[in-house]
């Protein structure tokens, strides 16, 4: 049996999540919760194998629900059910331990995917999420690799295991040799 608890500030969200949910087999909704602070004191008492939050809640926000109850509960998996897909919220909701990204426009489709997914330890993203992520780990790398020739050469010595006092050495022994 999958137990899952929905927090979302909507009533009507909370209950379409629910009978999403529950016409699944082995699948039941153990808690819902409003705001952020009782999410965390729902998912501590019942312990839920899924928790699906919404990022934008009352009291405190989805990145410290989640922050809290994967510190607490670390086999509780997070899906996070929202509309905003900005890289910076996506990165921020990883970094505080969710596993699971879907936007509210997509719940029709991919809801079922991504707690089952997320049910049995496994990461879920949609492409669109999956497209930002891949965006801005690309750009994070072109940023990384525009370093210039002298600075390329510093972190080579760098990786060989030079000490900075060898690589202080190294950079004058080259620049006296390109001098002369």
């Amino acid at each position: 049996m999958t137990r899952i608890l929905i927090v979302d500030d909507h009533d009507v969200v909370r209950s379409g999540l629910r009978h999403m949910i529950e016409v699944q087999p082995n699948w039941q909704v153990i808690a819902e919760a409003g705001d952020g602070k009782e999410a965390i004191e729902k998912a501590l008492e019942t312990q839920p194998d899924v928790a699906v939050i919404d990022y934008s809640l009352p009291l405190i926000n989805g990145v410290e629900a989640t922050r809290q109850i994967r510190a607490a509960l670390p086999l509780t998996e997070v899906l996070i059910f929202t509309m905003h897909d900005n890289e910076s919220v996506i990165r921020e909701l990883l970094k505080a331990g969710a596993r699971g990204y879907l936007l509210k426009t997509e719940a029709r489709h991919h809801l079922i995917a991504a707690i089952d997914a997320l049910a049995a330890h496994r990461p879920f993203f949609t492409a669109k999420v999956s497209e930002a992520l891949l965006d801005s780990f690309l750009s994070r790398l072109v940023e990384a690799s525009a370093l210039t020739y002298r600075e390329r050469g510093v972190v080579q010595l760098i990786t060989e295991g030079y000490t900075n006092k060898q690589i202080g050495l190294k950079t004058v022994e080259s620049h006296q040799q390109q001098a002369f």
